[in-house]
Parts: structure tokens; C-alpha cells; sequence
């Protein structure tokens, strides 16, 4: 019998992570759009309140695009109480505070 030696250890990621920020190409795919139309309407976007990209990273929170789409539809998920958040940041603040115990 050989002696063989072990396999050498794998370095690098060892599992996939689905990132929660995202260029604007995932963001725009998140509205079904491509970046070119994602880039022509951006600023109506912003103006209805759509989460604007990090400041540093330039990169999109999928979270926020998510909770910015169900506050267009509140009634359907069970947001119709209490005041209509016009930017997702401060819908996510709250409910942050709900968690936390604090609102």
C-alpha cells in the first residue's frame, strides 16, 4: 500500500452567501428592469421613495427594495395601520424598533 498524501486544504469561501447589497444591475433585475431603464427612471424612483443606493459602496439593500415594493401594496400585506412611510429607510427603522422592543 502507497502512502498518499492528503488533498491540500481548500482555501477561499466555502460556501455561496446571497449578498444583501447588490450593484445596480441586481437592483434593477429586482424590479424586472434592465440597468439602462433602471438608470432612466431612477430618479422618478427616488422621488416615490425607492432606496437609494450606500453612499460608499454604491450598492443597492435588497432588504429595502423588498419593503418599498409591499409599502406600494400595503393592504396586501398587512401594512394598512398607522402612517404610510414615504422612504423604506424609516419603514425599516420601525420595524427595527418593534423588534428591538422600542416602538
Amino acid at each position: 500500500m502507497t502512502n498518499v498524501a492528503p488533498p491540500p486544504a481548500r482555501k477561499g469561501i466555502r460556501f455561496h452567501v446571497e449578498p444583501r447589497d447588490v450593484p445596480a444591475h441586481a437592483a434593477a433585475r429586482r424590479l424586472g428592469l434592465t440597468e439602462g431603464d433602471f438608470a432612466r427612471m431612477a430618479d422618478r424612483l427616488y422621488r416615490r421613495g425607492f432606496p437609494r443606493p450606500d453612499p460608499d459602496t454604491g450598492n443597492y439593500d435588497l432588504d429595502a427594495i423588498d419593503q418599498w415594493r409591499k409599502l406600494r401594496n400595503r393592504n396586501l400585506f398587512g401594512l394598512s395601520d398607522g402612517p404610510v412611510a414615504r422612504d423604506a429607510s424609516v419603514a425599516m427603522a420601525r420595524i427595527e424598533a418593534r423588534r428591538r422592543g422600542l416602538g
